[in-house]
Parts: structure tokens; C-alpha cells; sequence
């Protein structure tokens, strides 16, 4: 039965889990992703996707510490953070080295069965003859948000089974938490999807915000990656 006190943890966690998308590791890697978008639709897929791969990384866990008492040791917790931070380095990786073959983004007319078509399309310098799809959402954003899911989880089942002793309270918090997630990094995307929409008929400008995600991302993936070594007793 749904108690007062029962519904009172399962708002918090949604809530947690609304504040969780907001971590600066997670916007920097979701707006290396939808710095490759031009449209407020696609950057909301971007975060919809990076919430489910949370969300599935979290109740895989959470399933095998709360109904086997698997415990997470605190090296695999610390790999799992440096994963984070090598993810982070090939993101903004990623888009530097696309800015640097300087690719551009723009429409371009097909006729397919007599019938006009309007895609967009990449092309590289000096081969403006050849066309390349721009490809779709795809798996990066969820398999993104797997990382971030496995990186958090250890910290999270420490607090579901520190305050919750039902075992399906603590698995409904986790699918709450993960739903509040998923809320969270879709509002967030289509925030950061923004700059890179408005700014998609103009190139120049564009180039620059791409330039300063894809730095930013470097940047921070490597000072994480600086702070977690830094705690370790290798």
C-alpha cells in the first residue's frame, strides 16, 4: 500500500533524479551530442535516450545489490568514474576532429521517385560532390548514459539501502529515480540543443559554440579524470 511516508521517498527520488541530470558531467557529455544536432526535436531524443541507458544501468545494479546483496567495491566504483572521464575526452574529442576536417552542415535537395526530398547533409572540404546522411540519434546517447549509470550507481544503493529495507520499495525508488532521470536530461538537451539550433544558418558562429563544447569536454574529462587519480592509492 502506498503510505503518506512510502510516497514521500518515491517523490523524493524522482526529484533526485531530476537534480542528478543536472551534474556538470552529464551536461558537458549530453551537449557533445547535441552539438551534432540542428533541430529541438532530435536534441530532445538525445536526452530521452541518455536517460533510458541511466535508467537501465541503474536497476541492472540496483536489481543484483538489492536482491542478491552484491556489494560495489570501491575500485570498480573508481574505474567506472575514470570511464567517465576518458568518455568525456572522446566526446569533445570528437567534435574537434570533425571541426578540424571542417565539415559543414546544410540542406540539400534529392528527388527520389519523381518526388523532392530536403536532407541535410555533411560535406567535407573540397569534396562538395559527395554527400554523406547525417547519421541518425542512434546508440551514442543511450550507451552514454549506461557509463553514467554505472558510474553512479555505487553512491546511489548506498543511500536505497541505508534508508530502505523493502526490497521492492528499494527497486521501485531506483525505477522512480531513473524516470526523474529521463525528465530531467529531456528538458536539460533541449536547453543545450538551443545555441546550436539558433545558430545553425550561421556557420561561422556555430563552428565557434561546437569548438567551445568540444573543448570544454577535453578540458573537463581530463581534470576528472586529475581529481579521481589524485584520491587513489594506486
Amino acid at each position: 500500500m502506498l503510505t503518506p511516508g512510502i510516497f514521500s521517498i518515491l517523490a523524493l527520488g524522482f526529484i533526485l533524479g531530476l537534480k542528478h541530470a543536472t551534474d556538470a558531467d552529464h551536461l558537458i557529455a549530453v551537449s557533445t551530442i547535441v552539438s551534432e544536432r540542428k533541430g529541438f526535436w532530435s536534441s530532445s531524443i538525445v536526452g530521452i535516450l541518455w536517460g533510458l541507458g541511466h535508467s537501465v544501468s541503474l536497476l541492472v545494479v540496483g536489481l543484483a545489490v538489492v536482491a542478491f546483496n552484491i556489494r560495489i567495491p570501491d575500485n570498480v566504483s573508481v574505474w567506472m568514474e575514470l570511464a567517465v572521464a576518458a568518455m568525456l575526452v572522446v566526446l569533445g574529442g570528437n567534435v574537434l576532429w570533425r571541426l578540424r576536417r571542417g565539415a559543414t552542415l546544410h540542406a540539400h535537395e534529392h528527388r527520389h521517385n519523381d518526388k523532392r526530398h530536403l536532407h541535410l547533409h555533411i560535406h567535407a572540404p573540397g569534396k562538395e560532390t559527395v554527400h554523406d546522411h547525417v547519421p541518425p540519434v542512434g546508440k551514442k546517447p543511450f550507451f552514454v548514459g549506461m557509463v553514467h549509470g554505472m558510474a553512479g550507481s555505487a553512491a546511489l544503493m548506498l543511500v536505497v539501502l541505508a534508508t530502505i529495507s523493502s526490497r521492492p520499495l528499494a527497486l521501485l525508488y531506483i525505477a522512480i529515480f531513473g524516470a526523474g532521470s529521463v525528465g530531467g536530461m529531456f528538458i536539460m538537451s533541449v536547453f543545450l540543443g538551443l545555441p546550436f539550433a539558433f545558430t545553425s544558418r550561421h556557420e561561422r558562429l556555430n563552428t565557434m559554440i561546437r569548438l567551445s563544447a568540444g573543448m570544454l569536454s577535453v578540458c573537463f574529462g581530463l581534470l576528472y579524470a586529475w581529481e579521481i587519480g589524485s584520491k587513489v592509492s594506486w
